[in-house]
Formats: structure tokens, sequence, C-alpha cells
């Protein structure tokens, strides 16, 4: 069993990869990793505020931006007076073909305007445009294949 230290330990770890790779603020970060490893599993605004030391103001900002991502849901049970937060697993999330379809009609898009020229920029317009394409028809795929995994496996 991990000690509350451990835990809070994680939740910065968790904040600093999140604020970076989705530049959320760092206590949406903390949120989100203490969420993953806390017990009891589905805590209150209050409970998230106090294992945090942080403000209850900051913890229900940081709830509504998770909430916002649907990274997090609140749910209230009969006879209680506070929201439980939980984390919301999305299997499909990041799996998402659009942004590299987006990325490559953009990338197209610049090719037509250097068409007439041998130039550099012509070449990363070039690769940008097949990367892109190439991950928008490959992500379906993996996820069909993990989740073919998953089922293999029992899960």
């Amino acid at each position: 069993m991990s000690t509350m230290d451990e835990r809070l330990a994680y939740a910065d770890r968790v904040a600093a990869v999140w604020s970076a790779r989705y530049r959320v603020a760092p206590i949406t970060g903390r949120i989100a990793g203490y969420l993953f490893v806390c017990e009891p599993a589905h805590p209150s605004i209050d409970e998230l505020a106090a294992a945090l030391q942080a403000s209850r103001s900051a913890v229900v900002g940081g709830v509504r931006e998770l909430e916002a991502r649907r990274w997090v849901r609140r749910s209230r049970s009969a006879g209680e007076r506070a929201d439980r937060v939980s984390l919301v697993f999305d299997r499909t999330r990041g799996f998402d073909p659009a942004p590299y379809l987006e990325a490559a009609a953009i990338a197209e898009d610049g090719l037509v305007l250097v068409a007439d020229s041998a130039t550099e920029q012509r070449a990363v317009l070039e690769e940008t445009a097949s990367l892109n394409r190439y991950l928008a028809e490959q992500l379906p795929r993996l996820l069909d294949d993990w989740i073919a995994q998953r089922a293999d496996r029992g899960r």
C-alpha cells in the first residue's frame, strides 16, 4: 500500500506531464493524477482540496476543466450532499483521425502555394501531409488491434 506522500508525488508527476502535453493548469493535472491513485476512489471536491492541500475554488476550476475535456465526471448518490469525482476512461481518446486529416489538408493547401518551386518548404509540406494522412489511416486500425488484444486477454 502506498503512502499519501507517494500518491501526492505521483499526482505532481502527472501534473508536470499534463501541463506540458495538454496545456492544463498544474492543479488540473494534480487532480487527474490524484484521481488515478486515491483512496477512496471517488472523492468529493472537499476531499480533493484537503488531500491536495489546495483551495476549494482551485479544485473546482480544475474539475471543471477536466469535465470539459470529458476526463472526469461528477456524480451524486441519493442522500449525499456532495458530488463525487471520478475518472472517465474513453478507449477511443487519442485515436481520432480528424486532427491528422486536418493537418494533412492544411499542408496540402500549402503545397498548392509552392507547387512550381523546388523549395525546402515544399519538402516539409509533402512530408507533413504524408505523415498525417498515414497516421489518420493507421489510428483506427491500431485501436481495433488494441481492442482485439484486450479481448484475447480477457479484459
